[in-house]
């Protein structure tokens, strides 16, 4: 058996009891960085073996693990945070696995972007999710590719590229478009600013180092 579980994505109390369960029976914890999961682990007392999958490795260690599987032994599949697959290593595994016949059960659990969807006060009823936007090559394709877009917009994005990120979007979608960015959700400095793209850039552009993870909500075209 293959378990999909997510890991909190900054505070520790936020993973289920299921999940904590799942890992400590489980045979090993396939995780992104097993020094980042090894203090979620630690923190619960689970001993469970550890073994690393992450983007770098994927495709040849999916391999492995589904062998493992096939011999009997029980996969908890987690990532640094939130819950695999999303934006993160995972996709190549499950695929491998319902294309090997294995069984494969996602747990429940935290992810970054529907806490800061909720709490935009934007629109939720409908949405897309684009997660990262492309660091170079295609990147501008992808963006005005969304100029139409009516639904609210969800895209995960980094410290480093936060600012371009949102002078891009004012530049195709004007700077009045409603918005609202999240950083460090569930975190002691989480922080939720809700405005105008042009305010929410404004905001930014008073740090003078910008620190954080950063999930960003843009309005849909209206009228």
């Amino acid at each position: 058996m293959l378990y999909i579980v997510p890991t909190p994505i900054g505070n520790l109390e936020d993973i289920t009891l299921r999940a904590l369960r799942i890992l400590r029976e489980a045979d090993v914890v396939a995780c992104e960085d097993t020094r980042t999961s090894g203090v979620l682990l630690q923190h619960y007392q689970i001993e469970t073996s550890r073994t690393s999958f992450h983007a770098f490795n994927e495709a040849a260690k999916a391999d492995h693990l589904i062998a493992r599987i096939q011999r009997g032994e029980t996969v908890a599949l987690i990532s640094d945070a939130g819950t695999p697959g999303i934006s993160d290593p995972g996709f190549s595994l499950v695929r491998a696995a319902i294309q090997a016949g294995v069984s494969v059960e996602v747990l429940p659990g935290a992810t970054a972007f529907v806490p800061a969807l909720v709490a935009s006060g934007l629109p939720s009823d409908r949405f897309v999710f684009e997660g990262f936007l492309p660091v170079k090559k295609g990147r501008q394709t992808r963006m005005k590719a969304l100029v139409e877009e009516s639904r609210t917009m969800v895209f995960y994005e980094s410290p480093h590229r936060i600012q371009k990120t949102l002078d891009g979007f004012i530049t195709l979608f004007g700077p009045d478009r409603p918005a609202c960015v999240a950083r460090e959700l569930s975190k002691k400095f989480e922080e939720v600013v809700r405005g105008s793209l042009s305010s929410v850039r404004v905001h930014f552009s008073q740090e003078a180092k910008v620190r954080g993870e950063f999930v960003l909500i843009i309005g849909g075209k209206t009228g």
